[in-house]
């Protein structure tokens, strides 16, 4: 950051805002266009971020984050170190102030997956160095970075957007809650009774124009559907409870639920899925399946991402 910048967190999606995020989606296409059939690992032309290291800090296992940004610095010129609490001080009770203070002497910039969104809130106080959100409990921004790029990819304009979830109202949810506020799209929400997501998100991005179904009627939040999401009905650390997920069933997305759409609906799911479970295997491996799509476009989120916290893009 320049003398006197303001340092750029991406903790959640208001942090860059609407018009930082779809330059973030103009620059992730034009970056992925360019360097179409090139090896993973060859820099951009230009290696915007050449010279700079990002940590990777983990508290919580990862495979699409921890690559993405891995792959994501290397083709912006750039490099990562990876830290995971079992193996450094994060593990052995070090606070979460000192290794912001710490890293931010050493990098360049900090990726924080972790449990507890206080967390990357201390980090992003005492850290003197862009702090960037690869996951917490309460929301996920750089997937619905990815998720939108995706869905633009796809042929689908984001104003006016209709975007069906389905399951367990967490914190993917609730970053395309926010999304649906700052891009102007619509989401219906169908979830069990008591599996709701955060009213803060709901009302947040009603506030913001955006139109937000509640329901636990997977039928009526599908029809005629843009874009059908779910993810795994136990996230990453709770227990596999039996109840929560007899709960789910009926929310299931299969070829049933997804001819409710419209023609053209494209599934997304974050990954990794538990295929039976939340969406059935026809649906999963369908033609209307982009979770692959989605999955690389991790990668060009990330860079995005990246680009934006370091004052380069928006």
């Amino acid at each position: 950051m320049g003398e006197g910048e303001t340092i750029r967190h991406f903790l959640d999606l208001g942090d860059a805002g609407p018009d930082a995020i779809a330059a973030m989606i103009a620059d992730a296409i034009d970056r992925k266009t360019e360097r179409a059939d090139w090896p993973k690992g060859k820099a951009d032309a230009d290696a915007p971020l050449a010279g700079r290291v990002l940590a990777l800090v983990f508290e919580k296992n990862s495979t699409r984050t921890r690559v993405s940004f891995d792959i994501a610095m290397r083709q912006l010129g750039g490099t990562v170190l990876i830290l995971e609490a079992g193996s450094s001080q994060l593990g052995r009770g070090e606070t979460i102030a000192d290794t912001a203070r710490v890293l931010s002497r050493m990098v360049d910039a900090i990726m924080l997956r972790t449990d507890d969104h206080a967390k990357i809130e201390e980090m992003a106080r005492h850290a003197s160095v862009p702090v960037i959100n690869g996951l917490t409990d309460r929301s996920h921004p750089c997937q619905i970075v990815a998720d939108l790029l995706t869905v633009i990819e796809h042929g689908k304009a984001l104003p006016g957007l209709e975007v069906a979830w389905f399951g367990d109202g967490n914190n993917v949810l609730h970053s395309v809650l926010e999304a649906a506020g700052l891009m102007k799209f619509n989401v219906r929400v169908a979830t069990p009774a008591g599996f709701e997501p955060d009213p803060g998100f709901v009302d947040a991005a009603r506030e913001n124009g955006a139109d937000i179904t509640l329901t636990n009627d997977a039928a009526q939040a599908a029809a005629g559907a843009d874009v059908l999401v779910t993810d795994t009905w136990i996230s990453m650390g709770q227990a596999d409870a039996a109840e929560k997920k007899a709960a789910m069933e009926p929310f299931r997305v299969d070829t049933a639920l997804m001819a409710k759409a419209k023609p053209d609906a494209v599934f997304l799911h974050c990954l990794p899925a538990h295929v039976g479970d939340e969406v059935s295997q026809d649906v999963f491996e369908g033609p209307q399946s982009v979770v692959f799509d989605e999955a690389e476009n991790r990668i060009y989120a990330q860079k995005s991402v990246l680009l934006w916290s370091f004052g380069l893009l928006g």
